[in-house]
């Protein structure tokens, strides 16, 4: 053996490394182990304590619960928030996102950061914010009150502080497929003759369907089981006020778990249907961003 091959051979001593591939697959078993543990003790587990107390004590009292009229309430102030909280931020998002993505102007990143402001605040800070604004000595409390306009403990309370939090769900889902997708297909539709709404309605608005979609249904999911900021506008005024969450917590305060679990189980099949259908757009929304939008 030469110097040269000698050298490039290292000493005869010294072991080979072990395989790479071995000691990936132990790591990668080790890693999926841990997370379908966590995911029996913590998302599973309790998803099915939901629906075994709902029913333990059978169907006509799960039924019955929702025959009560404090249930019935809940149920159609729930639908009733997120109908409205759900299309303004649909139409605030869908702006949002097309200004930033499609356009430069002046305070752009201040926008940008305004809106993951609900992601850093606290809920329940946020729902003492409208109680300063809107309480009787708050900023405009002494204004709606002259006026006979209520705003805490009633339902336009409940939308504003519902709006707060949900409001960046459809804007951050947008704004990178967006910025994705570039505005070569608006310049050439503008080019061509066809105005900027017609260009958004034909070109963009198609473009970004699937995206649209899926930030609509987290957006949905987030308004419905919303608590902590409404839990501080409401007033909890049973019958009135209060949302299913919201709900919950009075029957179990109660000691009336099987109807507390029975109403939660609308949120939990709620949340299992969100994650099917979530994972349904999501295979779609990433087809959006490989394909440049285009199906």
């Amino acid at each position: 053996m030469s110097e040269g091959a000698a050298i490039l051979s290292g000493p005869a001593h010294v072991s080979r490394p072990t395989s790479a591939v071995g000691e990936g697959r132990a790591v990668r078993w080790t890693l999926i182990a841990v997370a379908i543990v966590f995911l029996a003790l913590f998302l599973v587990l309790p998803m099915l304590t939901i629906f075994v107390q709902a029913f333990s004590k059978g169907w006509e009292t799960y039924l019955a619960t929702f025959r009560e009229p404090d249930a019935i309430a809940a149920v159609k102030l729930t639908l009733t928030v997120a109908a409205i909280a759900v299309p303004f931020n649909l139409v605030f998002g869908v702006a949002a996102a097309w200004a930033i993505a499609k356009f430069e102007f002046p305070g752009k990143s201040l926008l940008v950061t305004l809106i993951d402001l609900p992601f850093s605040v606290s809920p329940v800070v946020s729902g003492l914010i409208y109680v300063l604004v809107f309480g009787t000595q708050g900023v405009f409390g002494g204004f709606f009150a002259a006026h006979g306009i209520q705003i805490l403990f009633a339902l336009p309370g409940i939308v504003l502080a519902t709006i707060f939090v949900t409001f960046p769900f459809v804007a951050r889902e947008l704004i990178p497929l967006m910025q994705e997708q570039g505005t070569a297909e608006e310049e050439a539709a503008l080019t061509l003759g066809a105005s900027g709404l017609w260009a958004f309605l034909t070109v963009t608005l198609p473009n970004i369907r699937w995206g649209l979609l899926y930030s609509v249904l987290l957006c949905n999911a987030r308004a419905m089981g919303e608590f902590g900021a409404v839990s501080v506008v409401s007033g909890h005024i049973r019958g009135l006020t209060n949302t299913i969450p919201l709900h919950v917590e009075i029957l179990y305060n109660e000691y009336n778990f099987v109807a507390a679990f029975a109403v939660a189980s609308l949120l939990a099949g709620l949340a299992l249907v969100t994650l099917l259908l979530k994972s349904v757009l999501e295979w779609r929304y990433a087809g959006d961003l490989a394909a440049g939008g285009r199906h």
